[in-house]
């Protein structure tokens, strides 16, 4: 389980830059801070003609290197006029190591979107583009009003990338010098620019001639080139959302037959057994038929439509429709909006819009909830997270939770991870470990904490995995008497508002990952006195990185701050396993009356939880090696790695 020690105190083996790499590091910071506070005396017009002199000796060719201090120093003077935020000695290290092309771990609170300022306005000098790069909409727009006048103030123009723009509006912003935005938006305009130059309108079938048409319209492509971008939540976006390919999906329209296909497969899955028919694989979340299942399968009465089939194409669906019903579950994975089925996205807790699952899985969910069924996808263009972010010419990216995941942001990005130290020493307290047999029981434990907390004058935030498991804690605290705010996917308009009152004494909000990475909850006085806020994790995640950014809303900048993990033998990291194996430890797992367990259980959870981030890495490594496979074999064929051109 996740305590004090191990989220701030690593092994330095190989984590930590040179003695002498810190020490340039310090003294540049220092001689950067020197010359800024030289600037105090220059007036505004002064400073924004500094900073447009320091454009054109860039884009005459001088080294930036040699323009860091002066461009540094310039932004450290601009942040302090327009925010009255100056940028510590570390967010300075922080800036270098940036710009050195490294990733930098900074500790959550240290203040990485100001830091992100000085790299993305030195990198913005020579006119090729700057990105900034976040894990969402709201960031991605919060960071853009903040700190964009910032550089504007220097010279420089700022646009973000937001998802209902229209491809004008796009190119508009792309043309900016320093552009916010999503890693998502961002990589499917990269597709739809390569849609729009490399495909002809006589290539493929009649679906992609008519796609292509329509993208094309005469338009150019609305991204300029890919020299700089800059990650914010780097080991989220660059590792948890690389198991995803950005797929451009290609509308195939549903036949009847077909229609009739999804709906009878999910009538099918009543009828099967499992282990006797079909077997059931949770820690690879896919079901399979046995031979005695596909046998009743193609024994099974059919409507007429489906007929004409193929047999193997039934078996196919029938096994999506077994994964659907086992292994996605509503409000957890997915939430029904207006009669559509909506991926929530395990490691921020948002809606993923416009995302469908491949291959029938999304029909077979929609059949699964009796929602109308949408038309199938095929692929008009694929990239991967991975091979992506190798399209820019420098990349570096920031984050709290680098270290653990630094082997393979090495050997995948070539990227270094860099641990830049606080600017004040962390309090963050942690207590210990509570684990209990049921849900139920856990819920009460948490809810008689949160009632303390509350008469203590603190302000709680509690982490949910999913949608399901906020209302049902909230439906708890209800009855207990407890008032609480719910932050999850249903109320991500309301986000910002919720998390602005979330330091308010008394305060008490139950929120899925949407309240993890980026979100700051800025402390009452009187709750910084009372030891500040207190962050209840109910279960553990996928992943220790996610845990880790939960835990990170609190104690930040030197606050006070305090945390708490509850578990259950019913939470969901145990879904991965077996049931036969989860009942056996159940009964193991002693109770007293309140069903709280020995905490030694917890060792059985980090054991779940390390499981499953094997697995994901070598999900991803697959994908790697897949991605690097087909571009070999279009590269050799002379065609666009990125384009599907083929029509099934």
């Amino acid at each position: 389980m996740l305590g004090p020690s191990d989220i701030y105190h690593f092994s330095k083996s190989g984590m930590v830059p040179s003695t002498a790499r810190r020490s340039r590091w310090r003294a540049m910071a220092r001689g950067i801070i020197r010359r800024s506070q030289q600037m105090n005396s220059l007036t505004d017009e002064e400073l924004t003609a500094a900073g447009r002199k320091l454009r054109w000796e860039a884009k005459a060719g001088t080294a930036l290197d040699k323009l860091l201090p002066e461009a540094y120093a310039l932004v450290r003077q601009s942040s302090r006029r327009v925010l009255n935020m100056e940028h510590f000695e570390v967010q300075v290290m922080g800036a270098i190591a940036l710009f050195e092309g490294h990733i930098a771990e900074m500790q959550t609170g240290e203040g990485k979107t100001l830091t992100a300022t000085m790299p993305s306005f030195l990198r913005a000098l020579p006119g090729q583009g700057s990105h900034v790069i976040t894990v969402n909409d709201y960031l991605a727009e919060r960071d853009c009003d903040t700190m964009g006048p910032v550089h504007r103030k220097l010279g420089l123009t700022v646009g973000r990338i937001l998802e209902p723009m229209e491809p004008d509006e796009r190119r508009e912003n792309y043309a900016m010098d320093v552009t916010y935005g999503t890693s998502k938006e961002m990589g499917f305009d990269f597709l739809r620019d390569r849609l729009r130059m490399g495909a002809s309108p006589e290539d493929g079938g009649p679906s992609l001639r008519k796609f292509v048409r329509t993208l094309r319209g005469g338009e150019e492509p609305v991204q300029r080139g890919h020299y700089f971008a800059l990650i914010d939540e780097a080991d989220s976006i660059l590792i948890d959302e690389a198991r995803t390919p950005l797929i451009i999906g290609l509308t195939q329209p549903n036949d009847p037959g077909t229609v009739n296909l999804f709906r009878w497969s999910n009538r099918a899955t009543f009828q099967l057994q499992p282990r006797e028919d079909y077997v059931y694989e949770p820690e690879r979340r896919s079901a399979w038929l046995t031979d005695a299942g596909c046998r009743k399968v193609v024994l099974m009465s059919k409507p007429s439509l489906m007929n004409s089939m193929d047999t193997e194409r039934i078996y196919t669906q029938v096994e999506k429709a077994l994964t659907a019903k086992h292994a996605f579950e509503k409000d957890r994975d997915y939430v029904i909006v207006d009669e559509k089925v909506m991926i929530v996205d395990e490691g921020t807790g948002r809606i993923m819009d416009g995302r469908k699952w491949q291959d029938g899985l999304h029909q077979a969910i929609e059949a699964k909830e009796l929602v109308p069924i949408t038309a199938a996808t095929g692929e008009a263009a694929r990239i991967t997270v991975q091979s992506f972010f190798r399209n820019y010419t420098n990349l570096c990216g920031m984050t709290g939770t680098a270290i653990p995941a630094r082997r393979e942001l090495k050997k995948t990005y070539k990227l270094k991870v860099t641990r830049v130290p606080t600017n004040k020493r962390c309090v963050r307290k942690g207590l210990p470990v509570r684990t209990f047999k049921g849900q139920e029981a856990k819920r009460v434990a948490i809810s008689d904490a949160v009632e303390k907390l509350i008469k203590a004058g603190r302000s709680v935030l509690v982490g949910t995995p999913s949608v399901e498991a906020s209302e049902a804690l909230a439906a708890v605290f209800t009855e207990h008497g407890i008032q609480s705010q719910i932050l999850n996917a249903r109320y991500h308009e309301q986000e910002a508002e919720i998390v602005k009152e979330a330091g308010h004494a008394g305060k008490v909000t139950i929120a899925t990952n949407m309240a993890g990475r980026g979100t700051d909850v800025i402390l009452d006085g009187d709750v910084r006195k009372a030891g500040g806020l207190h962050v209840i994790a109910t279960e553990m995640h996928s992943s220790k990185r996610i845990d880790r950014q939960l835990i990170g809303r609190c104690a930040r900048q030197g606050d006070p701050g305090s945390y708490q993990f509850f578990l259950s033998m019913e939470d969901e990291l145990l879904r991965c396993r077996e049931p036969k194996e989860v009942r056996r430890k159940e009964r193991l797992a002693i109770g007293n009356k309140a069903g709280e367990t020995s905490r030694s259980w917890h060792r059985y959870f980090k054991k779940i939880q390390r499981f499953l981030e094997k697995t994901h890495r070598k999900q991803r490594k697959s994908l790697l090696k897949q991605e690097r496979h087909r571009l070999e074999q279009y590269e050799n064929m002379g065609l666009d790695p990125y384009l599907e051109l083929t029509e099934s």
